[in-house]
């Protein structure tokens, strides 16, 4: 949507095609028996993004939807009992450092240093710009080698603080975008800045109306949408776009389109392989994949309101778990989880004396082969077993409503490659030129917005991808 609302401001002719029957693709929202759950994102940071998109309309977005900070940013609560917690208050979470693991506080002060610099050159200076030539790779190398991009997250992490614990705080932050810590470019180490600079926000209603209060400025600008609308065939004549087909065989024409749906399966699915020199399915089927998700949505009658907004619930092991998931594919018989409990914030989400949850647990994509028709009723049920005797005591007796996603319901309901979450993992040799660039090699005037180009997953970086679209397009055909 960022995409269609840019150029739409700029005054192109913009039709939004959406499979679903909601504005918003990933971020869509699920209602049940009073309860909302958000399905997608959750987390909001650099809201100055979303602002923008509003701004260049010449409105309000606080005129549409109300973005609230969320504090603490997180609770990462680990396997032997202890927790920690921070916001963007540099002073408190040195404190808490200091009560965690004394020894750690001037690595982590020297660290936030270092990641400061990477986040100047990674996030302000490149996530808007795009990466169309080898040569733009080139630029940037002695920077890279500067800020020692070679590293992972988790050595990064661990090159400033020694306490397994605080390396964990400091290195979940890939998950978030889809990518493991030990194996992600220490460029993500970004990430924990780019919170203490703008904070973390929650939208008022959910991630569901700031989808509502975008699709209203669309209409407002002229744009058109097609809901319950899936698109088959990009159709391609001379190397060059001539618009789309849908699933009912109706053709809709276009000089430009945009994609933000699966890249891998855009290509493979929507693109004849005639068209395609580059990213053919043998190449497509050898890049390697993020990891994929099982998320269970439910609702309780009583309140647990010493649950915090965000939580990251962490098992004992860290390296191995992700190893399975990532690398061997193997579905463990101990997880890590994320906890989202908007209801600590926004009641609105539950009827009146209830709580709002979602839990996502990582798992591995679809390459893994593990039955999910099979397997995700015992999943679940170890998972829900575990928080009603850990976490959220009596759960179980106090369910109001639940539902769940799968991998499987990743790889059909939304289309994804592999089941996978959050497109091509984000190593090195994935990331910007090394990424499917934001502007196709292969067919004239067909563009990507989403996770699966550059600058990667997350609303900061698809909310960029779509600056990054914008500038392309109005270079590229410019209205007369």
């Amino acid at each position: 949507m960022g995409s269609a609302i840019r150029l739409a401001t700029r005054g192109y002719d913009v039709t939004i095609v959406e499979a679903r029957d909601q504005l918003g693709g990933r971020a869509y929202v699920y209602r049940q028996d009073g309860f909302t759950f958000d399905a997608g994102p959750t987390v909001i940071t650099a809201p100055f993004l979303i602002d923008e998109l509003f701004e260049g309309a010449g409105k309000r977005r606080e005129d549409y939807v109300k973005i609230v900070p969320v504090d603490p940013f997180y609770k990462i609560e680990f396997h032997d009992g202890t927790s920690f917690e921070y916001n963007a208050d540099e002073a408190a979470t040195v404190e808490k450092i200091r009560m965690l693991a004394p020894d750690d506080v001037e690595g982590y002060q020297r660290m936030i240093q270092a990641a400061k610099a990477i986040f100047a050159k990674g996030f302000v200076e490149l996530s808007a710009k795009p990466f169309l030539k080898f040569t733009d790779m080139l630029k940037i190398a002695p920077d890279l080698i500067r800020l020692e991009s070679h590293l992972t997250v988790y050595q990064f992490a661990a090159r400033y603080v020694k306490d397994d614990r605080l390396r964990r705080v400091f290195s979940f932050h890939p998950l978030l975008v889809g990518g493991n810590p030990f194996s992600t470019t220490s460029i993500y180490a970004l990430i924990h800045h780019l919170e203490r600079e703008w904070g973390v926000h929650y939208a008022l209603g959910g991630t569901g109306a700031l989808v509502s209060a975008l699709g209203k400025l669309f209409g407002e600008l002229g744009g058109k949408t097609r809901l319950s609308t899936a698109v088959r065939k990009i159709l391609v004549e001379d190397g060059k776009v001539k618009g789309v087909e849908t699933a009912d065989g109706e053709t809709i024409a276009a000089d430009i389109v945009v994609s933000n749906a699966d890249i891998a399966n855009t290509y493979r699915k929507m693109v004849t392989p005639e068209h395609r020199r580059r990213w053919t399915d043998r190449k497509l089927a050898g890049m390697r994949y993020s990891m994929s998700l099982f998320v269970i949505y439910f609702g309780t009658k009583k309140k647990y309101e010493n649950v915090a907004h965000h939580t990251i619930l962490l098992c004992e092991r860290y390296k191995e778990l992700l190893a399975d998931i990532f690398n061997r594919k193997v579905l463990p018989a101990d997880f890590s989880m994320y906890l989202h409990r908007p209801t600590a914030t926004d009641p609105s989400m539950a009827p009146e004396g209830c709580d709002c949850f979602y839990v996502l647990i990582p798992v591995p994509n679809q390459q893994s082969g593990i039955d999910w028709k099979k397997e995700a009723g015992p999943f679940r049920d170890r998972v829900m077993n575990w928080l009603n005797e850990q976490y959220l005591p009596g759960l179980l007796e106090e369910l109001v409503t639940e539902r769940s996603f799968t991998p499987l319901d990743f790889e059909n309901t939304l289309d994804s490659f592999a089941g996978a979450a959050f497109s091509f993992e984000p190593i090195f040799t994935q990331s910007a030129w090394f990424r499917p660039h934001n502007e196709s090699e292969d067919v004239e005037n067909l563009y990507f917005a989403g996770a699966g180009t550059h600058p990667g997953a997350g609303v900061p970086g698809v909310l960029c991808s779509a600056k990054i679209v914008e500038d392309l397009v109005c270079q590229r055909l410019p209205l007369r």
